[in-house]
């Protein structure tokens, strides 16, 4: 069932949305000549952005909390709408994403979360447990935070990858 009032926001969306990507990960940002060519989600979220949105900043990081949230203000400094993370969301001790980024949400999207798991669950099953993927706001920034697989990123930016103007239409009122 379609919504006829956000089927009018949607019209209304603005036309340009300004992307960064972060992809966490120890290995891929020891070894700086490679880290670009060896990134397949961080790659993915790039193609699947750019065929319709500005990517303006993508970085590779240690899972370290004060990287990440140094990555996420430089990228609020240069105007990025919309920041997806990818990597350090699970439950190991390196993984730090999810607690970093949750203490600077104002507002969280939790129904991001939710769609994610629900549809890993029907992919995969119990496994679903595992994930922990979320979405909020920071600064009328809205950020994204997937797992590190390509499998995870494929199905997070399916859920979202329509909805970035309509959502930044949102932030920045």
């Amino acid at each position: 069932m379609k919504s006829e009032t956000m089927e009018e926001h949607r019209k209304k969306a603005p036309i340009k949305v300004s992307c960064g990507v972060i992809t966490l990960s120890d290995s891929k940002s020891k070894d700086k000549k490679e880290e670009k060519n060896t990134d397949i989600s961080g790659n993915y979220i790039l193609n699947k952005l750019k065929e319709k949105y500005e990517v303006n900043s993508y970085k590779i990081i240690p899972d370290e909390k004060d990287q990440l949230i140094k990555s996420i203000e430089d990228m609020i400094s240069e105007d990025i709408d919309i920041i997806f993370t990818t990597g350090g969301t699970g439950i190991g001790s390196r993984d730090i994403t999810i607690e970093t980024i949750e203490t600077l949400f104002e507002k969280e999207l939790k129904g991001f979360g939710e769609i994610f798991r629900s549809k890993t669950y029907e992919e995969l099953g119990s496994g679903a447990i595992l994930s922990r993927a979320t979405a909020g706001v920071y600064k009328k920034t809205l950020i994204f935070s997937m797992p590190g697989s390509p499998n995870a990123v494929k199905l997070g930016i399916s859920i979202v990858i329509d909805e970035l103007a309509h959502l930044k239409k949102h932030l920045k009122e």
